[in-house]
């Protein structure tokens, strides 16, 4: 199956917009019903309609890569071993800061062959902001004054900015941010929603987001991509890069990594998974 990175990615732009869209047509409404899904985790009609516009999109883009969605049905969950090369879809990613009106949300694209996340496209409904890569074309951010290629930024001066979830900060991320202040003397901590904390890594903003909580791997294949082609790293706690369309569907505890020159990986001394 054959692909050009160069002339799929401005096109999943315009379905990341399109999707984008039909989210604020919902977020801007007076009034949306929130459901449970099973695994207790929010569901809106704007995951809804913005699963079916990607879906339609991407299907109309190159119909012989299947997509696997977060709002996918269970026949795709039961055939995504035999997918060498798929799209990897959270059509809106950060439910519960949609749900607070902070917009904080994003709709997330990847595409991914053989467990490698080679695009990746990250946009803002409400900012109307774009994160996107290729592998190796580099990363970009786009917002309305143009685009601008991005990348990680260099340690100076002893500081470092962590990033951490706005919804799921907890003990394990805190006792990575003492194991931090062991080695830097000047530690930020900024807190935000969705795959947009990885985005900062990747635009040189922070340094490094532990995620020390359960994410699934439409969470993060975007973003994923976003950092690596910004000249960042994905680890497991284990230093082995995060991995994709494994039997299960959760990633690992990982790390969004910056500066390359640091092994943040040693300062998970002490930190393991449950």
């Amino acid at each position: 199956m054959s692909y050009s990175l160069d002339k799929l990615l401005p096109k999943v732009i315009d379905i990341a917009s399109d999707a984008g869209a039909a989210i604020l047509e919902v977020y801007e409404s007076s009034d949306f019903n929130v459901e449970t899904k099973g695994d207790g985790s929010p569901l809106t009609r704007a995951d809804r309609q913005a699963h079916n516009v990607i879906d339609a999109g991407l299907r109309a883009l190159q119909g012989d890569i299947p997509v696997l969605s977060e709002e996918s049905g269970e026949d795709a969950f039961a055939q995504r071993n035999n997918w060498p090369l798929f799209w990897l879809v959270d059509p809106l990613d950060g439910t519960k800061e949609f749900v607070k009106r902070n917009g904080e949300f994003t709709v997330n694209i990847a595409l991914i062959d053989q467990g490698k996340p080679m695009l990746g496209v990250v946009y803002t409904p409400v900012s109307g902001v774009g994160h996107f890569g290729t592998l190796p074309g580099g990363a970009f951010r786009s917002d309305a004054s143009g685009t601008n290629a991005i990348t990680v930024r260099q340690i100076e001066n002893d500081r470092v900015t962590m990033v951490a979830s706005r919804s799921h900060a907890g003990e394990a991320v805190q006792a990575y941010r003492q194991n931090l202040a062991s080695r830097f003397n000047d530690i930020e901590v900024e807190s935000m929603g969705s795959s947009l904390k990885m985005c900062l890594v990747a635009e040189g903003k922070a340094d490094i987001y532990p995620r020390l909580g359960p994410t699934s791997e439409w969470d993060t294949g975007a973003a994923h991509c976003v950092v690596e082609a910004a000249g960042g790293q994905m680890l497991q706690l284990n230093g082995e890069p995060l991995r994709y369309n494994k039997a299960d569907i959760l990633n690992p505890w990982f790390l969004a990594c910056g500066d390359p020159a640091i092994n943040w990986v040693d300062f998970t001394a002490g930190i393991s998974q449950p």
